[in-house]
């Protein structure tokens, strides 16, 4: 008789699918999100009365598919290094995981008396090997005699298919009730390849062996072709022994969605996330409200090559819990925005958890406005777009880019009216902060290392270029960064006028090195967290149709800078605000104010 049974494990559950008791953490009341149509006709301007967009209509009512009824997911920790199984670490674990999984390819063999003695849940072993993706390498022999001995001192152990399963002797040292049996591997990542039925068979094959858990792990590259076939999966079996997510960067938003398709499991890296897109522990917890699972019934995301690790999904899913809206915001990262595009909303139009709105980063921005049915005029005049949404059967496209830049200057108490203003960088945030500040009356000079792009933008907002080789900050009131180089600055400020503002669109903790140089010469460096906050609030706003909450503290979520930083004036102008040249009219006249955000640039669509 194993080690493992004459012990009797104390009462604990044994597979990774046992219920642990931990602290009950809030469910907040579910709401039905109404369903709006899809992509339709070419791109076209829309405008219509000022008080900003309301992209889906939230009612009071069910919570709508999903498999399972909301509850709480099991969070296991997976340890891929010594400094993750330290004792320290392990009682940290222990306050919020429920199984703590041993990756002994990379972490190898600890001590299981000593896990045991500073962690009290349940301890899993894998010994993945290369051809799962794992570090492991050919040693049949080797690895045998170690998942023999794991199976003596662990609460499951996981057999890879199809291999470990031919051997009679693993599968009599690990009982079906110990036994996660695990596929890791490629399927071919193609829009011709029906990805989502080759891993229905797959899982047909792992099934035939009875386990506690079936894990299915396709690896998926970042172009977004079949990175949902793993949710896909799971909302069709509707199994609670089964999880499923994609490998990679790409899958990271399937991982986290996974307990709310019916995986009895979520997996966090015990060190922080990682580059195979697991997130980290604090992640889960903090960023989307795990363990706990409340009603889901809808989706909104960020899309970018690198949003893994973006502040977003923290700050957009403690307001949606907040008002109790059955929604989650997920990361996206993909390489090119349209695969990714039509496999989320292909998925979520399968699954009954469709996709409500997405937010866009670089390098993004131009794809999103091509991709929209309608786009704002002030979309469509920065040539870009940061936010994308269904409504009336079409997508439509806007940016809060404007937003963003101007308010985080008013907030700092900068009025940009009659004061030079450079923007460095000509991609779809620098020519939106450059239309915000020309609308607000300041004279713009856009900045670029490019010079096609920079010719581009000039004739787009109708302001003067210079090439970054060219350019001296001496003279200008107001410095604005938008590239996402951060490290070293593109812009020295040696020669910066002594009243001048930084303000920085990308955020970093701690803050870049651009605005700790603003700082230390004491200028006024605004970080780009205020500029994320102005901009998730706009953006909730315009996709729920709800403000964020007064009492949802968003500053201190995402560590934004104290408001002591901020001037009790702001500096004086160089120029009289006549001597700003006049923005441009044509198409855009119908552009308003929107009255219910203060921006002139906020936008509501008439249906």
């Amino acid at each position: 008789m194993p080690a493992v049974q004459r012990r009797g494990l104390r009462g604990r559950a044994a597979p990774e699918a046992g219920h642990r008791r931990r602290p009950a953490h809030r469910l907040h009341p579910g709401r039905r999100i109404r369903r709006r149509g899809g992509p339709g006709q070419p791109v076209r301007s829309a405008s219509g009365p000022s008080g900003g967009v309301r992209a889906v209509e939230l009612t009071p009512g069910s919570s709508g598919h999903r498999p399972r009824a909301p509850g709480r997911a099991r969070l296991v920790a997976v340890a891929t290094g010594p400094d993750d199984l330290t004792d320290a670490r392990l009682r940290d674990l222990d306050a919020v995981a429920d199984a703590v999984e041993i990756r002994a390819d990379l972490a190898g063999d600890p001590d299981p008396g000593r896990l045991r003695k500073h962690f009290t849940g349940a301890l899993t072993y894998s010994l993945r090997t290369q051809a799962h993706g794992g570090g492991h390498g050919r040693d049949t022999a080797e690895r045998r005699t170690r998942l023999l001995r794991a199976a003596d001192h662990y609460d499951t152990v996981e057999l890879e298919w199809p291999d470990d399963l031919t051997q009679p002797e693993l599968l009599a040292a690990v009982p079906a009730g110990r036994r996660r049996v695990a596929w890791h591997g490629v399927l071919a990542d193609h829009r011709d390849t029906d990805c989502h039925t080759a891993l229905r068979e797959l899982f047909a094959a792992l099934r035939a062996v009875p386990a506690a858990l079936y894990l299915l792990a396709p690896r998926g590259a970042h172009g977004g072709y079949g990175v949902s076939a793993a949710p896909r999966l799971l909302a069709g079996l509707g199994r609670e022994d089964v999880t499923a997510y994609t490998s990679g960067t790409a899958g990271v938003w399937t991982r986290v969605l996974a307990p709310w398709l019916g995986a009895p499991v979520v997996f966090g890296r015990a060190s922080g996330p990682g580059p195979d897109g697991m997130p980290g522990m604090d992640q889960l917890v903090t960023d989307y409200g795990l363990p706990a699972l409340s009603g889901l019934s809808g989706l909104f995301g960020i899309v970018g090559r690198d949003c893994g690790r973006s502040l977003a999904p923290r700050l957009y899913n403690a307001a949606l819990r907040a008002l109790g809206l059955p929604a989650l915001y997920l990361p996206f990262p993909a390489d090119d925005l349209a695969p990714l595009w039509r496999e989320a909303v292909g998925f979520g139009d399968s699954s009954g958890l469709p996709v409500r709105g997405l937010t866009v980063t670089a390098p993004h921005k131009e794809s999103a406005l091509e991709l929209a049915d309608v786009a704002s005029p002030t979309a469509l005049r920065c040539g870009a777009a940061n936010l994308m949404w269904p409504e009336d059967g079409r997508w439509r496209a806007d940016t809060t880019d404007t937003v963003g830049a101007l308010h985080a200057l008013t907030r700092a108490g900068v009025r940009p009216a009659g004061l030079r203003a450079a923007v460095v960088g000509c991609g779809g945030a620098g020519r939106a902060a450059a239309l915000a500040l020309l609308t607000a009356g300041a004279e713009v000079t856009l900045v670029n290392r490019g010079h096609a792009r920079g010719r581009d933008a000039s004739r787009r907002i109708r302001v003067p270029y210079v090439p970054l080789s060219a350019f001296d900050p001496a003279g200008y009131g107001v410095l604005v960064h938008a590239t996402p180089l951060v490290e070293p600055p593109p812009v020295s400020l040696a020669t910066a006028d002594p009243g001048a503002v930084v303000l920085e669109m990308a955020y970093r903790d701690p803050p870049t090195p651009l605005v700790e140089a603003a700082r230390a010469r004491g200028l006024l460096g605004i970080d780009g967290r205020e500029v994320l906050l102005v901009e998730i609030r706009e953006q909730f706003r315009m996709l729920t149709g709800h403000r964020v909450p007064s009492f949802v503290p968003l500053g201190a979520l995402c560590g934004a800078p104290e408001a002591s930083r901020r001037p009790s004036r702001p500096p004086v102008s160089r120029r009289a605000h006549s001597a700003v040249p006049r923005r441009g009219g044509g198409s855009h006249r119908h552009e308003v104010p929107d009255k219910t955000s203060g921006s002139p640039l906020g936008r509501r669509y008439a249906p």
